[in-house]
């Protein structure tokens, strides 16, 4: 299998190692402010507005979580500033103190928690392909000889690779810089196909122009949990922050938004994405959990577990 660099990502400042830090909640207490990691363009879960603004699934979620922090904090005020990240330099933001809370698409697996920690995941999400309907491909064994894009520290490479391994498939990655580099790749033709999460390919594809002309097709190259990370340093702001997912949840708040963003029309397209909550993201609203990819003994992995 043969790795294409697409671009060469420059982030010298995600792997300095911050200074000593104090716990987040303290920080938080003391200062009045947060800082949100959030994703320029990661499907209906996290994405740019333009001028600053954030929006999606996620985003909107921890917007909730900490409003519900400040309420019990009692804190006069609570000013989120929004950092954008990207699949290469968001854990190392979170590990080093920059980021507080990343609201985007990380997987958890046992390999991150060795640095960063998660909150309960509420939503679970399938690794799918998408191309070109008269591409010829139907199933993933067809990648075979094409050349398939995707998004440089997303799981979907890891996946990607031992599919090609264990299944002597062979294939070209193309490195994609983010998932909107993989959109412009497929939609170019530089790409047979891109791989990504379920909910990035459905959004993605609902706003291109020929948006007929996709289909995501074949079996998910695994089924993994996505959830909110957070300072692992930090157990008393994790311990609050979970709280309030948890409490979410057994509300019905998060099965609401999740109806918001993935079920009706969103901004700015005012195109809904209509994709149902798997029973595997309703199981998770049933029983929030933080635990890892490893740990879903019950999950199906079509290709293996990422690492």
């Amino acid at each position: 299998m043969k790795v294409i660099l697409s671009h060469i990502v420059m982030g010298a400042a995600a792997c300095l190692a911050g200074a000593a830090q104090a716990e987040t909640l303290d920080r938080i207490r003391d200062t009045g402010v947060v800082t949100m990691g959030v994703r320029e363009a990661s499907g209906t879960m996290s994405y740019t507005l333009g001028n600053g603004k954030y929006a999606g699934f996620h985003v909107e979620l921890c917007e909730k979580a900490l409003a519900r922090m400040q309420q019990q904090l009692k804190l006069p005020r609570l000013d989120i500033r929004y950092q954008m990240v990207t699949a290469q330099n968001r854990v190392p933001l979170v590990a080093n103190g920059t980021v507080d809370v990343e609201c985007g698409t990380t997987t958890n697996n046992a390999a991150r928690q060795k640095e960063v920690a998660f909150a309960p995941t509420v939503y679970m999400e399938e690794v799918r392909t998408a191309v070109r309907k008269n591409s010829g491909i139907t199933e993933v064994a067809q990648l075979k000889g094409r050349n398939v894009a995707a998004t440089t520290g997303a799981t979907a490479v890891t996946l990607l690779r031992r599919f090609s391994k264990e299944k002597g498939v062979d294939f070209n990655v193309l490195m994609a810089k983010d998932n909107a580099e993989c959109f412009i790749l497929l939609e170019t033709g530089r790409a047979d196909a891109c791989v990504a999460d379920g909910q990035i390919l459905a959004s993605g594809l609902s706003r291109l122009r020929d948006a007929g002309q996709y289909a995501i097709v074949g079996e998910p190259f695994s089924v993994e949990p996505i959830a909110i990370m957070l300072d692992r340093k930090s157990p008393e702001f994790k311990k609050l922050f979970d709280a309030q997912i948890r409490e979410m949840a057994s509300s019905g708040e998060v099965a609401a938004l999740y109806d918001k963003w993935f079920m009706k029309p969103v901004p700015p397209t005012g195109v809904a994405i209509n994709l149902p909550a798997s029973e595997a993201t309703r199981a998770a609203w049933a029983a929030p959990s933080d635990k890892p990819l490893e740990d879903y003994a019950a999950v199906r992995l079509v290709v293996g577990r990422t690492q």
